[in-house]
């Protein structure tokens, strides 16, 4: 199944697994449910909180995680109400539809149902299963817990986590109404408390009117906010969630904020150092500018370079090149100085922002020969290979670990092979994951996605069934004529200079 760009990417670069790869006994495997699409409407419907695990059996992530799923499954069976655990197969064809209607990007994927279905929520909890149990047992609950004692504050408020409590006059009225909204809302993210005293809490001054007070474990600690418009409420938690300057390094109290960063809207700027070497020298000038840009859309890391490797293979990128300043933006471009200097980069970021700082974009040197049946296609030969070609092109975006992809590509070398004598056809492949792709023109969201331009420049997603007949009926019905070639670029790629990226993972 498919990954989203940062969802799925990021689990794979700070997720540390830490789960035992034992079997689990034969009792505890049964205390997870198995469903399919015959039974799952019927299961779900009857239970007003039950949690699904979406797997592959080929997904190592999923294996690793499977004996700890079935230890919490067995445990929370004696909770009261107990906890169901279920798993679906969704590789399996005949699951297909229920991967689809679930949003299913990578694997596994954990989803939580409320209401016998019709509250959906992601797991954001631990993959083990003591974590897994904790995590469970607090989203069964109440969204926000009362705070009635110093001891309540204090079992919700702790030292490494976000926690978000509302301080109200009495509890009810719009403001606690919009509270409690956000708080079922929210909840998968954050843990939220609601209290009549202030003075309970362990930081903040006593409020008259209703208020909503975030505890962090950075930067100033605690931030009240008393708009109690749900949209202000949304924004507030989302930009006081994300420290000034997030740090990547050994430490994994940090990868929720890592997460964050990576799930946020904003422009993500990267300093990528030594930190053995340099940390001293960059960390004050860059948290001066991180503090300078906060509120205007970009948020700041500081990463280790010992600790963020992984991502320099992502960025497709060199140790070589640190220390290394990057931003890259939502639709995946990304601009790039390397081997910076700290009284750099101060400079360098309003460069930035006034748009003066090049696109960076990767590409694959051009193959000397391209006499396999599918055809290699590299970012900077994308333009001549598919929009000028003047042919009817189907053009596979994959990733070379991807388990579909695999699956995939000896049936494109059958539709290849089935049209080698057709010279208006053209079957090919790009690897999205050492040439980027053109955002604005291709929506790669996940691996394969395979895309077919007619050679009189219809731009169609193919989304059919992956089997050879399918394909060749797809191609024949949308082929056109072949048209003669134009050196004009199409605008979505006209305006590219150097190379973005759409860089996916697959769970």
């Amino acid at each position: 199944m498919e990954a989203r760009i940062w969802s799925g990417v990021l689990v794979a670069l700070v997720a540390l697994l830490t789960v035992s790869p034992a079997a689990a006994a034969a009792d505890e495997v049964e205390k997870v449910l198995t469903l399919d699409h015959e039974n799952f409407s019927d299961v779900v419907s009857k239970h007003d909180f039950i949690v699904v695990e979406f797997y592959a059996p080929w997904c190592g992530h999923c294996k690793a995680l499977a004996p700890e799923y079935e230890k919490a499954a067995s445990i929370l069976s004696s909770h009261e109400p107990p906890i169901v655990l279920a798993k679906v197969d969704a590789n399996e064809e005949k699951n297909r539809g229920l991967a689809t209607q679930f949003e299913i990007q990578g694997f596994p994927t954990i989803k939580i149902l409320r209401n016998g279905g019709k509250s959906i929520q992601d797991y954001k909890g631990p993959r083990e299963a003591d974590g897994i149990v904790d995590y469970l047992k607090r989203q069964a609950g109440p969204a926000s817990a009362e705070i009635k004692s110093v001891e309540d504050a204090a079992t919700l408020v702790a030292e490494k986590k976000i926690s978000i409590v509302g301080v109200f006059p009495k509890f009810s009225g719009e403001e606690f109404e919009n509270f409690t909204a956000l708080a079922e809302k929210l909840r998968s993210d954050y843990d939220f408390g609601h209290t009549l005293d202030a003075k309970l809490l362990p930081r903040g001054e006593p409020v008259s009117k209703p208020t909503l007070r975030l505890f962090k474990p950075f930067d100033e600690l605690f931030v009240d906010s008393q708009d109690f418009k749900v949209e202000a409420l949304e924004k507030f938690i989302e930009e006081s969630s994300i420290p000034i300057l997030t740090i990547w390094n050994s430490d994994t109290s940090n990868h929720p904020y890592i997460n964050k960063f990576f799930g946020s809207s904003n422009d993500k700027a990267m300093l990528l150092v030594n930190f053995s070497k340099e940390h001293d020298a960059f960390e004050p000038k860059y948290k001066n500018v991180a503090t300078l840009y906060k509120g205007k859309g970009i948020s700041f890391l500081f990463g280790d370079v010992d600790s963020t490797r992984n991502a320099f293979q992502y960025f497709g990128l060199e140790v070589e090149q640190a220390p290394l300043l990057i931003i890259q933006k939502p639709d995946g471009q990304k601009y790039l100085k390397a081997n910076i200097e700290p009284d750099q980069i101060e400079s360098w970021v309003k460069d930035y922002t006034a748009g003066l700082v090049e696109p960076f974009i990767r590409s694959e040197p051009v193959p000397e020969t391209n006499d396999e049946p599918v055809k290699v296609v590299v970012r900077d030969s994308l333009q001549d290979a598919v929009f000028n070609s003047g042919k009817n092109v189907l053009l596979e975006f994959y990733a070379p670990w991807c388990g579909h992809c695999k699956q995939l590509a000896p049936i494109l070398d059958e539709v290849a092979i089935h049209f080698e004598s057709d010279p208006d056809v053209v079957i090919a492949k790009f690897d999205a994951t050492v040439n980027d792709v053109p955002g604005d023109t291709f929506d790669v969201q996940g691996f394969p996605t395979v895309y077919f331009r007619s050679a009189s420049g219809n731009l169609l997603q193919y989304e059919g069934d992956r089997s050879k007949e399918d394909i060749i009926s797809f191609i024949e019905k949308n082929r056109d004529k072949p048209a003669q070639s134009t050196s004009a670029k199409p605008d979505s790629v006209k305006s590219e200079t150097v190379n973005g990226d759409s860089v996916k993972d697959e769970l």
